[in-house]
């Protein structure tokens, strides 16, 4: 890790009871890779004590940003993208299912990958989730697989590791805000021509954070897919220069005024 300086975009929701003690288990862990690290938690609109749980945390590697609505997971990691300094980018979940641990495994993979996921499905991974979301995950698998043909075993982790450089190429072309934005996120890098490899993980399901999967939740995943194969097949809207985006991107108003550090 001595030649990267890593970013960790947190985005966090109403999670005042355990956000505290979290993040200060994430800056334990990091700074057990060296001191070249920081933390970015995008505080996306939470009517808890989220913000306030947050603000007793003093440390030089933690950087606070919020903004007053919610606003959903993609758009959270989005600003904090805007945020980072490193020259590489992990998206972490603040309930540490999969513990930060995990990544230190991830870096030999950017030798020669730009994307590095964390996948249930690698041989190697240790997971404990419950029966029903297996299934789930299994069908939507195959499911994606047939729609993009994408070679991984696993889209919907929400732990990877990323080369900064080809992130900002890739994530100004990313539209979706909450079901399905991981899988977006890896077939625009597919698109692009970005190089993407599995990583093993460990993963506790979390029984008691309210995480399980609704109905409303596999509608507006399947919903969200569909519009991306939409936008891929129908109106090639991948197909056109991402950096072309990127100066309305950075100057959107309803991103900039409203919005801003802790």
């Amino acid at each position: 890790m001595k030649k990267y300086k890593l970013s960790v975009v947190v985005p966090v929701y109403n999670q005042e009871e355990y956000i505290y003690r979290n993040v200060l288990e994430a800056l334990k862990t990091f700074s057990q890779y060296g001191k070249n690290f920081e933390i970015i938690v995008v505080n996306d609109g939470s009517t808890d004590g989220t913000l306030n749980e947050l603000k007793l945390i003093k440390d030089a590697h933690l950087k606070i940003v919020s903004y007053p609505v919610n606003k959903g997971k993609g758009h959270a990691l989005k600003y904090g993208v805007e945020h980072v300094t490193g020259n590489v980018v992990t998206f972490m979940d603040a309930d540490l299912d999969i513990h930060p641990r995990n990544l230190n495994g991830f870096f030999p993979y950017l030798s020669s990958s730009d994307f590095v996921i964390g996948s249930k499905r690698h041989r190697l991974s240790r997971v404990n989730y419950p029966l029903k979301r297996r299934v789930l995950s299994m069908f939507y698998h195959w499911f994606v697989r047939f729609l993009f043909d994408l070679k991984v075993k696993d889209t919907q982790s929400g732990f990877k590791l990323m080369k900064t450089e080809c992130l900002r190429t890739v994530l100004p072309k990313v539209l979706v805000k909450r079901f399905a934005f991981d899988l977006e996120l890896l077939v625009v890098a597919k698109h692009y021509g970005f190089k993407v490899a599995e990583a093993p993980i460990s993963l506790t399901y979390n029984f008691g954070n309210g995480s399980s999967v609704s109905f409303s939740a596999i509608k507006g995943i399947l919903v969200d897919t569909l519009a991306i194969a939409y936008r891929l097949y129908i109106l090639h809207y991948y197909d056109k220069d991402p950096h072309a985006l990127v100066e309305g991107y950075h100057a959107s108003p309803s991103w900039r005024g409203r919005e801003s550090n802790v």
